[in-house]
């Protein structure tokens, strides 16, 4: 969780810092003044036709050589990892500001490019300096893998290829991960700037916020823009993160497992620019990719919880029911004693799942309340069969005996309807509690034997 320190800053949960918006605003004009480099071009346009015609070059520092190239016998400390998949448009801008951000930094760093393109954007690449590799496998989390496994540094920053990221801004988060201050550093657009046209007001206003919340929610992240795909992050903590994804989901995963992991995340504002070239992000596919990824990975969020609710707020509607209560007006009767059966039959399926998910599943943020846990940790194919099975027979022994009084009138008096729903419910909850567990036990089995 964040926390505000006696300055207005927000501290992170893991020892990072997210800065309040006016003190991330002031840093970003503070940074700008004193990081400014070489005349670069404007755009993504002048850029390309500087490559055109032949004046875009590697730029050094003339005695020390800090852009590392794949010819250089030089070791770089900082590898820039960046995607492609035809952004002709806007990589020559993109490594210009580079290069410039490197003369400011003097830091050995080298330009990986994972490019999957058709057009031109690996000629350029190369000839301002870059390294192009070709992934293997397509999509945005498999570019970044690819480029990963050629990322030679000891820092690791990584950003788009479309002009919305200024790499002049990449000093101020490698200094943060470099001096040992975080782990991992973000450039936040929400809590900076974006230009007019950068973000579509749906991303700005409601995807990025709400994303954000949930990942801070599931994962005590601590941040202020999730999504945003400015970062540098220290080779050590990007081992240990163990990314896998190879969709859009990526940039969610690299948050949800530096926070699993305990590992320090701060954030710098950054301006967040209008792209160059055609957009490939869908909203509602993407993000619903990412909201999809974050559950499967939280199933206490997923299952445990909605569980829970829908077991207490059914168990105490039946007992309101059974005492015939009175609630702002709303009388409890035959009808929310259905109702608060059915609730609590729900409960009890999906807290199966609860359990069935924690010993066939491997997630990021496992299961953490008590009663999954102690459930997980101490069950036996016995103790589940036994309470289901008396369960059962409660239930049974209701109902038949409500049947055969009912045959004594001749079938004439039909039992009370209400008590009769309620051994029902205690019936089927028995029968799939018994059935549950030994299921869960084959499952527990073929994992410790897979294990």
């Amino acid at each position: 969780m964040s926390e505000i320190d006696s300055n207005g800053d927000r501290a992170n949960g893991h020892g990072g810092t997210v800065r309040s918006a006016g003190d991330l605003a002031t840093d970003a004009t503070a940074v700008s003044d004193s990081t400014s480099g070489p005349s670069i071009p404007e755009n993504g346009a002048e850029a390309e036709q500087q490559y055109a015609n032949g004046e875009s070059e590697v730029r050094r520092d003339s005695d020390e050589g800090y852009l590392v190239t794949p010819e250089s016998d030089l070791e770089p400390t900082l590898s820039v990892v960046i995607p492609t998949l035809n952004e002709e448009k806007g990589i020559a801008e993109c490594i210009n500001r580079v290069q410039s951000a490197v003369e400011t930094m003097k830091v050995p760093t080298e330009i990986v490019v994972s490019d999957s393109s058709t057009d031109r954007t690996p000629e350029i690449a190369e000839s301002m300096g870059g390294h192009v590799v070709e992934p293997t496998e397509g999509g945005y989390g498999a570019a970044y893998l690819h480029g990963f496994e050629h990322a030679r540094g000891d820092y690791i920053a990584i950003g788009d290829a479309d002009t919305t990221y200024d790499f002049e801004e990449l000093p101020k988060l490698y200094e943060l991960v470099a001096d040992g201050d975080a782990d991992m550093a973000m450039g936040s657009r929400l809590g900076g700037e974006i230009k007019p046209g950068a973000m579509p007001p749906l991303h700005q206003y409601i995807g990025n916020p709400l994303l954000t919340k949930f990942l801070n929610t599931f994962y005590d992240a601590g941040v202020s823009d999730a999504h945003s795909g400015f970062r540098v992050i220290d080779a050590d903590a990007l081992e240990q993160m163990n990314l896998q994804s190879t969709g859009m989901e990526f940039a969610s995963e690299m948050i949800m497992q530096a926070g699993a992991n305990d590992l320090e995340i701060a954030e710098r504002p950054i301006t967040y620019h209008e792209r160059t070239g055609e957009a490939t992000l869908d909203s509602f596919r993407d993000g619903w990719r990412h909201v999809r990824f974050m559950l499967v990975n939280a199933p206490g969020y997923l299952f445990s919880a909605p569980a829970i609710g829908f077991a207490v707020v059914g168990l105490l509607t039946i007992f309101g029911s059974l005492l015939g209560a009175e609630v702002y007006g709303v009388n409890f009767g035959m009808q929310t004693a259905f109702a608060g059966c059915v609730l609590t039959v729900i409960g009890h399926q999906v807290g199966s799942f609860a359990l069935f998910s924690s010993y066939t599943t491997d997630p990021i943020r496992k299961p953490s309340d008590p009663i999954t846990k102690r459930l997980r940790d101490s069950f036996r194919l016995e103790h589940g069969a036994t309470l289901g099975f008396v369960l059962f027979g409660v239930g049974a022994l209701y109902v038949v005996a409500a049947l055969v009084r009912w045959a004594s009138t001749g079938y004439t008096q039909l039992p009370a309807p209400m008590p009769n729903l309620f051994a029902m419910t205690v019936l089927i909850i028995g029968v799939q509690t018994v059935f549950s567990s030994f299921f869960l036990s084959m499952v527990a089995n073929g994992t410790s034997q897979v294990n």
